[in-house]
């Protein structure tokens, strides 16, 4: 597969904004969906639409063999060693929540512990473990990053204590464009007895994912972030580790029995699917896994280092742009990009990006944390994905000169 025949799969990129041919460059918000993806919904919803694992009518069973391939086809994308490890959510803040909260009803927590968060986390990766930590009595502890943005690592061994029971970092930051080194951090927090939670929103759309070679015990992602439907997402989690966790929510379908003296509840993942799940959604990851499968080629991977060096380039060269998420190895980062540009706000910029055709995200980026780290109120972020060309890359840095100019 090169770009242009990636390209004819998403309807979206003929799109036009003010007379200007749409350069979607938002894509660690939200990226865009292949027709393949946009079938298999449809399919769902005209054909298949009837609730999971309840009925026994025709209807009922395709709708469930479909979702549960889909299950099959997560744990074979990341590597997971049984479906059984794969929970559908919807989407990376609800599987975090999920754990979180599966976590204190397991009495896994007592008051002083603490739980090590990355400096550079998003808030789906703080705030639930902030929540959890106010009704605990449990310390938050903070994994920072240096001035480019690189997680100071020698620091781990110094705030791992034995109280320290899980660590949450993500695979990639959704700021900084950094590839972390989980399997490093992992492998120092599990000989603390540390249980380990790798946030994959950005990692799984741009790595090549295998749980059991990074030896996290948790992993959770958003299909939306890979070409799949919004609303759906995935965690994650060693069998032995959810088989000891209660249920998230009460409800249809995560029973095993029920009566007035006491419920029981499904195996997992049963126990942690309450309800009806998202019948025309999940499936849509399966051509989802399979387009980013098919994007592992030398040429796409050649563009996409092609467009990292020219925009990293360019924005050493001007003096008025710092970027956020710098590391001294080039392979550390993929192509996402977050600047502060001197004289100019970022939301002013992306405004006049947008009036160019081009889709940026500007603000705090639910990363406020990181933000006050850098001493900003918020950045101007341009993320790429494989659909995107070596020609939009030139057009953004030429736009992004005219619109400081207008600022300035």
């Amino acid at each position: 597969m090169d770009v242009n025949s990636l390209r004819s799969q998403f309807p979206q990129l003929k799109e036009s904004v003010y007379g200007k041919p749409l350069v979607y460059l938002d894509n660690a918000a939200t990226s865009l969906r292949p027709l393949s993806v946009v079938q298999a919904w449809d399919e769902m919803s005209l054909k298949h639409n009837s609730n999971l694992h309840r009925a026994v009518h025709k209807t009922a069973v395709d709708a469930t063999e479909k979702f549960e391939a889909t299950r099959v086809a997560v744990a074979d994308f990341i590597g997971a060693s049984s479906p059984k490890e794969i929970v559908f959510t919807s989407g990376t803040t609800q599987s975090i929540n999920l754990l979180a909260a599966c976590l204190e009803n397991a009495g896994f927590f007592s008051e002083g512990d603490e739980i090590l968060i990355a400096e550079s986390e998003h808030h789906s990766n703080i705030v639930p473990w902030q929540m959890v930590a106010a009704r605990k009595g449990l310390k938050i502890k903070v994994l920072p990053v240096d001035n480019n943005g690189e997680i100071l690592i020698s620091r781990l061994p110094e705030l791992l204590t034995p109280k320290t029971k899980i660590c949450c970092v993500a695979q990639v930051s959704n700021v900084l464009g950094i590839i972390n080194p989980v399997r490093e951090i992992c492998e120092i927090c599990h000989a603390n007895g540390t249980l380990f939670l790798v946030d994959g929103a950005q990692g799984v759309a741009h790595l090549t994912t295998d749980v059991l070679a990074l030896g996290c015990d948790f992993y959770a992602f958003s299909g939306h972030k890979m070409f799949a439907a919004p609303g759906v997402g995935v965690l994650y989690g060693k069998k032995q580790l959810l088989d000891s966790l209660p249920p998230y929510m009460g409800g249809g379908e995560m029973i095993e029995s029920v009566s007035w003296e006491k419920t029981t509840f499904a195996p997992v993942p049963g126990r942690f699917e309450a309800g009806t799940q998202n019948i025309s959604g999940v499936p849509t990851l399966v051509p989802a896994i399979e387009l980013c499968k098919q994007l592992k080629t030398s040429e796409i991977e050649k563009e996409q280092e092609k467009i990292k060096n020219l925009i990293l380039e360019a924005f050493e060269k001007d003096p008025d742009i710092t970027l956020h998420g710098n590391p001294v190895e080039r392979e550390k980062k993929i192509p996402l990009f977050s600047i502060s540009v001197k004289g100019a706000h970022h939301e002013d910029l992306s405004l006049i990006l947008d009036k160019m055709g081009i889709a940026t995200r500007s603000g705090q980026m639910c990363a406020e944390p990181l933000m006050d780290r850098f001493g900003v109120t918020g950045m101007l972020r341009a993320s790429f994905a494989p659909y995107n060309t070596l020609e939009e890359a030139n057009y953004f840095i030429e736009c992004l000169q005219k619109a400081i100019k207008m600022l300035k």
